[in-house]
């Protein structure tokens, strides 16, 4: 029987935090899984873990290939996936043991959502919440909010074409494929609760990105989705120019700077607005 839910776990040099990775995925109370590890070229004792941990649980597949980066690795892994839901799982985090369960029961309830997401917890060098907001696809289009570990369908990621991996620089290839998914209208679910632990360390991946690494990422999508870019700023400059109008409009009304005055410094109003 095949599994529901694939949990992708590219690996680089990830001796040190793969065995509570793998342990975090056993210990779920949704059991239709499968978990794909990605030996991407490690040198240190990455395969004789994922090997014990195949024989341990038949659920372990492992996989060893030459480093290509994090994009490539996930996609190779989900091309081996037998589920319908993907879980891309880093090495180093931890998925909270309700987080599959929930997120099954919820694209089983509403075949509309494309996405399940929630909050991460910190772990490590840094503790704390990561309140994770709902998708917004203008505030995408700024900055990545949303981390790789959410449960999507795995037909998105075929309709998308993968994860993109021709990125200057391999790390953001989550934030441009959450952009294809938000400008295809992909629906998103936000569980409004700790999904997984985030582990924070000194070198982790995203902490080695230079300003000039990071500026390059940007250029790239912003280059990619130029037009998505501009119909948004288009949107967004009519919205402003509109509610400036509205405003100006109200200001020439001695009734309404009468009103604002009043409700300012006494919290009341002299005149009934009108409300058509």
């Amino acid at each position: 029987m095949s599994p529901k839910l694939s949990v992708i776990i590219p690996c680089y040099n990830s001796e040190a935090t793969l065995e509570l990775t793998l342990n975090s995925i056993l210990n779920q109370n949704f059991q239709e899984w499968e978990a794909i590890i990605i030996n991407d070229g490690s040198k240190d004792a990455t395969e004789e873990i994922s090997i014990k941990w195949t024989e341990k649980d038949k659920r372990f597949k492992y996989f060893s290939k030459e480093n290509g980066g994090l994009g490539k690795a996930r996609n190779f892994g989900i091309e081996r996936a037998q589920g319908i839901y993907i879980l891309p799982l880093d090495s180093d985090n931890l998925v909270e043991e309700n987080f599959s369960r929930k997120a099954i029961s919820v694209f089983e309830k509403d075949l509309s959502i494309g996405v399940v997401h929630g909050y991460a917890e910190y772990f490590g060098e840094k503790k704390g919440l990561w309140k994770i907001e709902d998708f917004n696809l203008q505030k995408m289009l700024i900055h990545n909010y949303i981390d790789a570990c959410a449960i999507f369908k795995k037909e998105l990621w075929q309709k998308n074409g993968g994860y993109d991996e021709n990125m200057p620089h391999q790390g953001h290839e989550d934030w441009e494929f959450w952009l294809a998914l938000g400008i295809n209208n992909t629906k998103f679910y936000n569980l409004n609760e700790i999904t997984f632990k985030y582990f924070v360390a000194q070198n982790s991946m995203i902490r080695s990105f230079s300003k000039e690494m990071m500026i390059a990422n940007q250029d790239y999508i912003a280059k990619k989705y130029c037009k998505v870019y501009y119909d948004e700023y288009c949107k967004t400059f009519f919205q402003i120019k509109n509610t400036n109008k509205k405003i100006d409009s109200k200001l020439k009304s001695e009734k309404f700077v009468i009103n604002l005055f009043c409700y300012t410094f006494f919290r009341f109003k002299i005149f009934k607005e009108n409300r058509s």
